[in-house]
């Protein structure tokens, strides 16, 4: 992990085409502005993993519906 300090204003650059900017310091939360393109997605962490959660818990039910609809065709033949 790369760890850096900024102060308020200051920013760091991520490639050539994302920029993070520290908004504001107030007491123990650090707002922070990015700068990226369209198409490039961004999420806070723990929106990230829920998504991610998700994604994994619909791959299943896919999974088990196919098994399923195979064992289906299996009976019938």
């Amino acid at each position: 992990m790369l760890v850096l300090t900024r102060k308020q204003n200051e920013s760091i650059m991520i490639g050539n085409d994302i920029e993070i900017t520290v908004l504001a310091i107030e007491g123990e939360q650090v707002k922070v502005g990015i700068n990226a393109p369209k198409n490039v997605d961004i999420h806070r962490k723990e929106v990230y993993l829920s998504i991610q959660q998700e994604n994994n818990e619909a791959t299943k039910t896919e999974t088990n519906m196919l098994e399923k609809i195979n064992e289906y065709f299996k009976k019938e033949s």
